[in-house]
């Protein structure tokens, strides 16, 4: 059995500081659904915004409130979920069968024994949700409160469920499959977040029944039998935006967009320039300082930190790189994970670089391949540079000194070491390591013969003639 402490440790709603003050909180996070409009083999949770699974940022989201628990509840794919929460401090409970919302949240009463604080329910396919808001749902259980629900107003009301209330006072809940037409007239909608204290949650769970339309245990039908014993339930309200769910592909590039809008303005909001911000993407960890620039059709993948000053031109995919100060990158630029630029350093239109640090105010301005390398500062990488680091079984490393100049179309075959100072002529292939300041080329003699070009041009002549 699992031993809870006897005092909170999560600050007040909206601040999320972290205080030791406040109710214990613990989570439960709805993760069962097969989730089949998906149409894919991957859970539903784990389809990523911005390139995290979704279930992720709601645990990442819960964190600054220290919950004392965490119950993943998980059915279909569960191995799935499982591995993508390794290493989280989640618990995971299994609902074998799908008999409704009620039914799942009971499934982790067996995980949360002996813990008497609030518990909050949520959904592992709705992301987006705010600390600041899981903070002020865990608050509004105030005295003779039995449960505090999450309301929302969207667009168009569609299927959700309904609340009736008076002022913040839940009078009634209602799935829209059971609402009358007045009742669903109604614009206040359910997410299905709630809180509810341990000691309340429970009981309420075990008094559930499934006579409706869908012949399911709903969850928000604990609310009615906390009124029906006269007992008060209060909701808050949220954006619409902050509690998009996703059950279809469709709806999971609705809460991307929202993600990607959000991201952008913050980064602009940080003194980030965005020339033409709907067509930049951020990962979820993307990492910019001000008086960066972002030019049109960049993507970030995870990992990205740019330094103040930079440029990032257009068309140019970033993952898991480190741009140093007063940097060029682009246009039309690959860097992928273990890539540095240091301060001053400049990567131009179509060169890839993969695991390598080139050097302050050291270019590749053209048509470049940089794996596994080492450049030094102020060298000079020429067009169609490529270093060679693999063979067909293992890596190696080329280490380029310090203000070197590498010929076009060079190749450098690693391992190998180009000297300080050293030039690389135009064309080479250089396979063994080049001295400081010294001139490598690897290159045939040339030749010329008289007058051939013309009498090659007069014999095709002649035969296209006859």
């Amino acid at each position: 059995m699992r031993a809870f402490p006897t005092q909170g440790r999560y600050g007040r709603a909206g601040s999320v500081t972290g205080a030791t003050t406040r109710t214990p909180l613990a989570a439960i996070i709805l993760a069962a659904g097969q989730g089949t409009r998906m149409k894919s083999a991957l859970h539903k949770v784990l389809h990523p915004i911005a390139h995290k699974p979704m279930v992720l940022h709601l645990v990442d989201s819960l964190a600054p409130l220290l919950p004392q628990a965490v119950v993943a509840v998980v059915g279909a794919g569960r191995e799935q979920v499982e591995a993508a929460l390794a290493g989280r401090d989640v618990v995971l409970a299994v609902q074998a069968e799908q008999l409704g919302t009620g039914h799942a949240t009971a499934r982790a009463e067996a995980a949360l024994t002996g813990f008497s604080g609030t518990v909050l329910i949520l959904f592992g396919d709705c992301p987006l949700v705010p600390s600041a808001t899981l903070a002020a749902l865990a608050d509004a259980l105030a005295d003779n409160v039995a449960v505090a629900v999450l309301g929302f107003r969207p667009a168009d009301p569609a299927r959700y469920g309904r609340i009736i209330a008076e002022g913040n006072q839940v009078a009634k809940m209602v799935e829209w499959k059971d609402a009358t037409e007045a009742e669903r007239a109604t614009t206040l909608c359910n997410t299905g977040l709630m809180a509810v204290r341990a000691a309340d949650l429970w009981p309420l769970l075990a008094r559930l029944d499934n006579a409706n339309a869908a012949g399911e245990y709903y969850l928000p039908d604990i609310v009615m039998l906390a009124l029906a014993d006269g007992r008060r339930a209060t909701v808050i309200e949220t954006d619409s935006d902050d509690v998009l769910g996703a059950n279809s592909r469709g709806e999971l590039a609705a809460i991307e967009a929202v993600f990607q809008a959000r991201s952008r303005t913050a980064m602009m909001a940080a003194g980030v320039s965005l020339t033409a911000p709907d067509t930049v993407f951020f990962a979820y960890d993307t990492a910019i300082e001000a008086d960066v620039t972002i030019e049109p059709f960049v993507v970030f993948g995870p990992g990205v930190r740019v330094a103040t000053g930079s440029r990032i031109r257009s068309h140019s995919h970033l993952e898991g790189a480190t741009i140093g100060p007063d940097c060029e990158v682009g246009p039309f630029a690959r860097l992928r994970p273990g890539t540095v630029l240091a301060a001053g350093a400049k990567v131009g239109n179509f060169v890839e670089m993969k695991k390598s640090v080139l050097g302050a105010h050291a270019k590749a301005n053209h048509l470049s391949y940089i794996g596994d390398a080492q450049v030094g500062a102020g060298a000079n990488i020429g067009a169609g540079t490529i270093t060679c680091n693999y063979d067909g079984f293992g890596k190696y490393q080329t280490v380029i000194g310090a203000g070197a100049f590498i010929g076009s179309n060079s190749a450098l075959v690693a391992p190998v070491n180009i000297g300080a100072g050293a030039i690389v002529g135009a064309g080479s292939t250089i396979t063994t390591d080049v001295s400081p300041d010294a001139l490598a080329m690897v290159r045939p003699a040339q030749q010329e013969k008289p007058g051939w070009a013309a009498r090659f041009r007069a014999a095709k002549t002649m035969r296209k003639a006859d």
